[in-house]
């Protein structure tokens, strides 16, 4: 009789966990598409005790047989300042990252222009005050700073985590942090948001007072699958309800992604194997196709999200993933989906 296989040890919802490199290696598969031009618009960079993930590793993930032309950085709380005013700490995450990028621009790393882009991090509960610190990161990012994220990730049930900025409930219609939020516009810069499907309605209500801000809503609106939301059907039909209502604000975009963390909806991470390409793009196509169809190609962007989602799949596999679920899309649509969108959306100066 063959011997039981063991589920891995599955690990404590919302926490951002350790990939296991040697359990992600026994699946690679070759590229689909290989010359397909792709920017990867939403990984981390971080340097933590037993768990880095920085310029090599990135490379390493991006040389995996794909055609990985630039990529933006998304703000993680790495490497603020140790010292000044509260607020300005963050800048130091800017200068780090422009720093590796820059090392990258040399071209002495390969043809990835790794961190084009940078997505910062900014208080806005400060009110308009952060506009100094919004001044202070475009002067350390130069023309790489695109704009910033704030987590607003709230739910009443303790099970699920808050996002690391430790949001109140109903953060996006406070006065002052709207005060705050209200300089990223004025200054022409970009606002990233990672909430959960509950709150896709009050991202909204922030679209429609703020049009002429443009918005990426990451991971396609966090969907939550366990906890009160373990009826999965039921996650999905709120959550495309309120996407629905989301697609009518023009300034609104989305990230396909983020699909791979351990919220409750797939456990792809506790088997013994990892999962394929064809096995993801089939878990995945639910979500991924509403958001094109209600979005468009050219609001929607294919996001990484490592090494975050790594817990789930190699770089290369996820990338085949996306590939097969953007099989039957015409050539202009698959060039927004996997690098149109972001290169407009984020400004980058890629060749």
């Amino acid at each position: 009789m063959a011997e039981k296989q063991q589920e891995r040890p599955m690990p404590k919802f919302g926490n951002v966990l350790d990939p296991d490199l040697d359990w992600v290696a026994k699946v690679r598969e070759p590229a689909l598409e290989p010359d397909l031009p792709i920017v990867d618009p939403h990984h981390h960079l971080w340097d933590r005790p037993n768990n880095h993930y920085l310029l090599p590793d990135l490379l390493a993930d991006c040389n995996e047989g794909h055609n990985v032309v630039g990529t933006v950085f998304v703000e993680c709380g790495s490497m603020f300042r140790a010292s000044g005013p509260e607020e300005m700490k963050a800048v130091g995450e800017v200068e780090f990252v422009n720093g590796v990028a820059a090392m990258s621009a040399s071209g002495q790393y390969g043809k990835t222009r790794a961190c084009d882009g940078i997505v910062g991090h900014a208080e806005l509960r400060i009110g308009a005050r952060v506009r100094d610190v919004l001044e202070a990161q475009m002067r350390a990012g130069g023309r790489r700073f695109s704009g910033i994220r704030f987590s607003t990730g709230w739910d009443a049930d303790l099970r699920v985590r808050r996002a690391r900025t430790d949001p109140a409930e109903k953060l996006m219609y406070d006065k002052t942090w709207r005060e705050g939020f209200a300089q990223i516009g004025k200054l022409g810069l970009t606002y990233d948001c990672w909430m959960y499907h509950p709150q896709i309605k009050e991202m909204a209500d922030l679209a429609s007072a703020f049009p002429d801000t443009v918005m990426v809503l990451d991971h396609v609106g966090g969907p939550l699958g366990f906890g009160p939301y373990e009826d999965h059907q039921e996650t999905f039909r709120t959550w495309k309800a309120a996407m629905a209502e989301l697609a009518k604000r023009p300034n609104m975009n989305i990230k396909l992604g983020g699909l791979g963390m351990p919220l409750g909806l797939y456990d792809f991470f506790k088997q013994p194997s990892p999962p394929s390409s064809e096995t993801l793009a089939k878990a995945y196509k639910p979500w991924i196709e509403t958001c094109i169809e209600l979005f468009g190609a050219e609001r929607c962007m294919f996001e990484s999200n490592f090494p975050v989602d790594k817990i789930t799949s190699g770089f290369g596999v996820l990338w085949n993933a996306f590939k097969r679920l953007a099989a039957n899309a015409s050539a202009s649509e698959k060039k927004a989906l996997f690098s149109g969108t972001a290169t407009r959306v984020y400004k980058l100066a890629l060749a």
